[in-house]
């Protein structure tokens, strides 16, 4: 039994669960779940589940039920028992709540009522697809899931077209190969990518290459379970000295040397250092 007992303050705690593999739950996860007034989850069943694998007794408690489309009435249900001075202990069915997840409402409404809202950390399948997709994580913009129709999802995809980071989505596996073609189009056939699925699982599995090779590559596969697509920034091969130059004198009028050489160093996707020594002799030549 690797959980205890401890005294939780008042107030509503977001707790992070195994996105694969039940055992990545942490030790303060479960001291949270154990030792909470209230749990509630997107879903019951498998929150009962998780507590009989690391043998949390719930002692009486009822696991209540809230997701996204439960309305102001559970919302309301749980915001009653913080006014009361109970401890709520809220999980997702996997993951980080909040991200791409359940639990925002719920989380600006006990704020804004004065409750203690505090996170009990862990699991997040977007930090652990950056760690396995050999790509920048330097900076990076989760863009959630894509729209499902086609010119709703490219014009989607056009908007963050530009992002100085890897991008970062979640899609099914009914549309991943859609997706990915559609990235190739709008973004650049060129762009390197990595399709992570099953991450933490039995059958995980890490997809590499450019965009236009894993729209290649997908419809000779069989792609099942839970899938992040993750996408390189665009990068600036075609952007002259002159340009960067240019580009860096701008953001030196209103940024530090560092601070420009950063940002300028990520939208053209070069290398800092050399951006630092160049922001160094425009800043001394004034």
């Amino acid at each position: 039994m690797n959980h205890q007992t401890v005294k939780l303050q008042p107030g509503l705690y977001f707790v992070a669960t195994p996105i694969g593999s039940a055992r990545d739950i942490t030790l303060r996860a479960l001291d949270v779940l154990a030792s909470a007034d209230v749990i509630a989850a997107e879903d019951t069943r498998s929150m009962k589940k998780l507590l009989e694998i690391h043998g949390v007794p719930l002692n009486g408690r009822h696991v209540l039920s809230y997701h996204d489309h439960s309305g102001e009435g559970a919302r309301g249900k749980l915001l009653s028992y913080l006014e009361a001075g109970k401890s709520v202990a809220y999980a997702s069915e996997a993951g980080t709540p909040l991200i791409a997840d359940p639990g925002y409402h719920l989380s600006l409404a006990a704020a804004e009522a004065g409750h203690l809202v505090t996170s009990a950390p862990g699991p997040s399948a977007i930090i652990t697809a950056l760690s396995l997709a050999g790509l920048p994580t330097d900076s990076f913009f989760f863009a959630g899931f894509l729209p499902n129709a086609k010119k709703a999802r490219q014009t989607a995809l056009e908007a963050v077209r530009e992002v100085p980071g890897t991008l970062v989505f979640y899609e099914s596996p009914k549309r991943v190969m859609a997706m990915v073609a559609d990235a190739a189009e709008v973004l650049g056939g060129g762009r390197k990518a990595a399709v992570a699925r099953e991450l933490t699982k039995k059958f995980e599995e890490v997809l590499r290459g450019t965009l236009d090779e894993l729209a290649a590559e997908l419809p000779e596969r069989t792609i099942k379970g839970e899938i992040v697509v993750l996408i390189d920034r665009q990068r600036g091969e075609a952007a002259s000295e002159e340009d960067i130059e240019t580009a860096l004198r701008e953001a030196l009028d209103s940024l530090s040397v560092r601070d420009a050489s950063d940002a300028i160093a990520k939208a053209y996707g070069i290398n800092r250092r050399k951006v630092y020594q160049l922001a160094l002799k425009l800043q001394k030549a004034g």
